[in-house]
């Protein structure tokens, strides 16, 4: 699309946002101190409290959502119910004409017994500390981005939606309902996944599903009646290798089977193996005929005598392309940087987040409007402080040349047809 200029309101608004960087790095190192793992319900507790109390600023309504149970398999193969801490949902002007849905997570990778616990500067403009930049970071921005438009004259013409959940580092499996809710009835949607280090946003991503193939044999002594055993882990083997033999088969699927549980004491034949499997995918379509082939497979291990199976687990996150809208929504990002003088570029991915979930409910989206980062899901991540402003004034525009209407919001989901 063409160039694209600042009115000297957003100028002005713009100004304001740097104004406020002080207070942004000093929440980054607030909230990163709060350990919110995606296991910690205590500590995810007191990340949401701080939410709470900072989204506030914007006026809106907000609401604790409880999320429903999921079932999961437990290391003895059997499913228990899993709770979740409620997810966070902020809403203003629902019924304006422009409905734009942010969507952010509270929680982390990191364990509360992760050795990687506090922040430390790395040098005068870098931080490294869990969350820094996925995506407590990000939160900040969305935050920043969304004060910017309560500044403006043209407010009344946008609505907003903001949905932070605690489960998003595992998959989403108790938040997804509400991002296809939330999703369906927005003309777009904002994401605050770290961009790359140098600037860079997620472009096309792939789809993602986890499973688990629960294997049970039979028990016996490994040298008095051995031939009485069925083994589970030697079965787990067969079906790994299978499994693996996949990747490839379809252009973009990756099969990576990350886990063998099972087994004990060397003196006895192994009863049950649990094989946990990651799968990636380009096309939907690739969805249908990996189910058919776990079923080939399933059916094969349970050909050996004694042996049983169950195939758990499905498809969470579908493909996101660079379709049509959501290119067009990335070309409306690239022209509000390049009002601020900044240079986007995006590249393809295979990693997964919610926006997959947006677009599976007709939402184009851009996912990568959080802070420049890097080293995400380790203890070397970092985040790049002079960022906070960076990204959220790249956020403001785009809300404000929504809510004005330079940037046509509505023309986008009519892309999707």
């Amino acid at each position: 699309m063409g160039a694209t200029a600042l009115t000297k309101e957003e100028q002005s608004i713009m100004q304001a946002i740097g104004a406020r960087e002080t207070l942004m790095v000093s929440r980054v190192k607030a909230w990163s101190e709060i350990n919110s793992g995606s296991t910690n319900s205590v500590g995810l507790d007191r990340q949401r409290q701080a939410l709470k109390e900072a989204f506030s600023a914007l006026g809106g309504d907000i609401e604790e959502l409880a999320l429903p149970a999921v079932s999961e398999v437990r290391s003895d193969g059997e499913e228990e119910i899993r709770t979740f801490a409620p997810a966070l949902v902020v809403r203003k002007r629902p019924t304006a004409p422009i409905q734009i849905v942010l969507t952010g997570h509270y929680d982390t990778v990191f364990a509360a017994d992760h050795d990687f616990q506090n922040w430390q500067m790395l040098d005068d403009d870098t931080i490294n500390g869990p969350g820094t930049a996925d995506m407590k970071g990000g939160l900040l921005v969305m935050l920043e981005a969304l004060i910017a438009l309560e500044q403006s004259s043209q407010k009344n013409k946008l609505g907003f939606t903001v949905l932070m959940s605690p489960d998003e580092e595992i998959g989403s499996p108790a938040s997804a309902p509400l991002l296809a809710k939330y999703g369906a009835i927005a003309d777009l949607g904002m994401t605050y996944e770290p961009a790359l280090a140098d600037g860079s946003l997620s472009g096309a991503r792939k789809g993602s599903g986890n499973f688990a193939l629960i294997i049970r044999g039979k028990a016996a002594h490994a040298g008095r009646e051995h031939h009485l055993g069925r083994n589970a882990l030697v079965a787990a083997a067969q079906a790994v290798h299978a499994l693996a033999a996949l990747t490839n088969a379809r252009p973009g699927l990756t099969i990576n089977p990350a886990k063998i549980e099972g087994g004990g004491p060397s003196n006895i034949v192994p009863d049950l193996a649990i094989v946990r499997f990651n799968v990636r995918l380009t096309l939907p379509e690739d969805a249908q005929w990996l189910e058919k082939q776990f079923k080939l497979i399933a059916e094969h291990i349970e050909s050996i005598d004694g042996i049983t199976t169950k195939l758990t687990g499905g498809f969470t996150r579908p493909p996101k392309p660079m379709a049509p809208p959501n290119k067009r929504l990335f070309e409306m990002t690239r022209a509000a940087g390049a009002a601020l003088g900044l240079e986007i570029s995006w590249r393809d991915t295979g990693g997964v987040c919610e926006g997959n979930n947006l677009w599976a409910a007709g939402c184009p989206n851009v996912d990568t409007l959080g802070v420049r980062g890097g080293n995400i899901h380790s203890a070397q991540e970092f985040a790049i402080l002079s960022s906070l402003v960076e990204r959220a004034q790249l956020s403001a525009v785009l809300l404000l040349k929504f809510a004005s209407g330079e940037f046509d919001a509505k023309s986008l989901k009519a892309l999707t047809s």
